[in-house]
């Protein structure tokens, strides 16, 4: 009652409109599209990530049950939010699995940053994402920055779950390129994943030639697309590799791109 009684305030307005809390998609739509933009590498920076996420998630459901844009509302409810939070209940899936996470989780943290940045300028500050880990049975809470690390420590830089990836071939190339791709996206709605988990994920599959032969084998796509992801979190400044690993990255970026258009054969060491 509080946040609506200010909305109206400054607003106007009816209290039933100002009261309005539930928000999502227009009908037959799904999802923000943050995913499709990290995916795609097409957007230029994070505020894109944000704007999306209030475009596709900015209809108000109220008690007439239909979906009426309404952003004014949304933002000033965004801007009121002090925390985010997900919680996870299965062990199959990570929140470096999929893409639904940040594409969610991610994309309303981006947009709560825009919201603050609107209402007090440079004074905003990132809210804190929590992430409820339920998988274990007791309830762990962590946040992102150290549920992203614990990922990536036990999944993609953990032996026996990366060859057990490699023993499914084209998909387990496929799968830890997705697991880059949405770490990226962390990044790029949050900002809350370490330098670290590039610098060591780039050390074990593509700085390694063996291991990047191995995936180029079995799955030339997605291997160049390991190359490039993390060249584009080094340009983005998710991380800053030093001159040596960027011109490795380089040059493997190159010789996995000509592998697939056939310029060459096999991995250079």
């Amino acid at each position: 009652r509080k946040h609506a009684l200010a909305f109206m305030a400054e607003h106007g307005g009816t209290m039933e409109t100002a009261s309005l809390r539930v928000f999502g998609n227009a009908e037959g739509a799904y999802g923000a599209n943050v995913n499709h933009l990290v995916d795609s590498s097409c957007w230029d920076n994070e505020d894109e990530l944000g704007n999306a996420f209030t475009q596709r998630k900015g209809f108000a459901y109220g008690r007439e049950g239909r979906p009426v844009r309404n952003n004014a509302v949304l933002q000033s409810t965004l801007a009121s939010v002090s925390l985010t939070y997900q919680n996870l209940d299965s062990v199959e899936l990570g929140i470096t699995s999929i893409d639904t996470y940040f594409d969610t989780l991610g994309g309303i943290s981006r947009a709560v940053l825009q919201a603050k940045h609107q209402q007090d300028g440079n004074a905003a500050v990132a809210p804190p994402v929590y992430i409820g880990d339920q998988t274990q049975g007791a309830g762990v809470v962590r946040s992102l920055n150290e549920q992203v690390a614990l990922e990536t420590r036990t999944r993609m830089l953990n032996p026996k779950w990366h060859e057990s990836m490699l023993q499914h071939g084209y998909e387990g190339v496929r799968q830890i390129e997705a697991h880059l791709t949405n770490t990226m996206g962390w990044s790029a709605t949050t900002g809350q994943v370490q330098p670290w988990v590039y610098q060591q994920l780039a050390q074990t599959f593509m700085l390694d030639p063996v291991m990047r032969e191995r995936l180029a084998k079995l799955n030339p796509t997605a291997s160049a697309k390991v190359a490039h992801r993390l060249l584009e979190a080094s340009r983005r400044q998710y991380w800053k590799p030093d001159a040596e690993t960027l011109n490795a990255l380089l040059q493997a970026g190159e010789e996995l791109e000509d592998r697939l258009e056939g310029v060459q054969q096999g991995v250079l060491a």
